[in-house]
């Protein structure tokens, strides 16, 4: 098996497991209980809050845990809504970002909750902050642009538009999903300037369903969730300790040895475009070499993705078309179309995203794999 989807999952690091089945087995004590059970379970998710405001070098107490990275952008975009409502309702967003955001904005738009602008990207899939602060509006509460876009790996940059927005008006608040960036690329609150930042745990070795919102201090946001006030009240419900364990535990994992994942990573990266480039009509989607080392993104066209993704499965090499969530239910990528790729294309699309244990002698065994079935796929196809 040759697992080249590490964008849409990674498989939990053997340390974050253990962590992870001490916190089920031996420390599973309620967090909110006062006696030495809950003040241990306490302790683990004190550590893992620490461990998340190292990375993202910011103070403890602007670290929420959500269930996901989805609950994090729903919490950013709905809890400013609410908060903000005297001065608007407007937001601003990138066309290319994940479906967590651009649903929920399609959904409050039709509850005449939240009127929206989307930033088209240019074919490379970067969004420029002029683009952004051309959609400002006197009524805009919220801008969201993620870090690192899932599909292609474009590192977009935030810092110039937390500048461009704030000095038109520093009353909006900036969010990203740094998702696919913590890990990858650094990720500092205070270099970047933002107000909110999502995390998720599965994306870099750690259990699935947990994630964190970085909310600076000073930042209002309605809570989405009542209860028995947990995370300071912003997000009720007993802690997922286990979860928060392995998190923290993946976070650190990630930042100890992220000098040595990218570096590898990279690596692959350029072996993989030497290797892919000579196979007839290919197209590689953005600029690898500059974006997130661990995301490739590369089309064949006359040869459907889905097909494609199916059959290298087949043979043991898991890739995919995009994100995760939502190619079951969207045939084409929407970051594909914004960038004005050929639809024929962008049909014929794949991702492929790297994981720490993904080796150069992988890459070449993948990519004569992709070879033949391309081959294959399309001499099928002309009958």
């Amino acid at each position: 098996m040759i697992y080249f989807d590490n964008a849409a999952t990674t498989r939990v690091h053997p340390a974050v497991a253990r962590v992870v089945q001490a916190a089920m087995l031996e420390n599973f004590g309620n967090p909110s209980s006062p006696h030495l059970l809950g003040l241990e379970a306490e302790r683990l998710v004190r550590h893992a809050r620490a461990a998340l405001a190292t990375a993202l070098g910011c103070d403890e107490d602007e670290v929420y845990f959500t269930s996901g990275g989805t609950e994090s952008d729903n919490l950013a975009i709905r809890g400013v809504l609410q908060t903000k409502n005297r001065k608007g309702k407007h937001i601003v967003a990138s066309a290319i970002e994940h479906a967590a955001i651009l649903d929920t904005l399609k959904h409050l738009e039709q509850a005449g909750l939240c009127e929206y602008t989307l930033v088209p990207p240019d074919e490379k899939g970067r969004v420029w902050p002029e683009a952004v602060g051309e959609a400002l509006r006197n009524d805009t509460v919220l801008v969201t642009v993620m870090a690192v876009n899932n599909e292609i790996g474009t590192i977009q940059p935030v810092a110039e538009m937390v500048r461009l927005v704030k000095a038109r008006d520093p009353e909006i608040y900036f969010h990203t999903d740094a998702v696919q960036a913590l890990g990858k690329i650094p990720c500092r609150v205070s270099d970047w300037g933002v107000d909110l930042l999502t995390a998720s745990g599965h994306k870099l070795s750690g259990p699935k369903g947990i994630g964190s919102l970085y909310c600076r201090k000073g930042v209002r946001l309605a809570s989405q969730m009542t209860g028995g006030g947990q995370e300071e009240g912003l997000r009720s419900g007993t802690e997922n300790v286990p979860g928060i364990a392995g998190f923290g535990r993946a976070v650190a994992l990630a930042m100890e040895q992220m000098p040595e994942r990218v570096k590898n990573w990279q690596h692959l990266q350029k072996c993989l475009l030497d290797l892919l480039l000579p196979i007839p009509d290919v197209d590689i989607h953005g600029e690898p070499l500059v974006n997130a080392p661990h995301i490739v993104n590369v089309g064949f066209p006359g040869v459907k993705g889905e097909v494609l993704v199916h059959a290298l499965a087949g043979e043991g090499l898991f890739v995919s078309t995009g994100s995760a969530c939502s190619s079951k239910r969207e045939p084409h990528s929407h970051v594909l179309a914004a960038m004005q790729v050929d639809p024929l294309v962008a049909a014929g699309s794949i991702r492929i995203s790297f994981g720490p244990d993904n080796t150069e002698d992988e890459v070449q065994m993948a990519v004569e794999l992709i070879k033949r079935t391309v081959a294959e796929l399309r001499r099928f196809q002309r009958y």
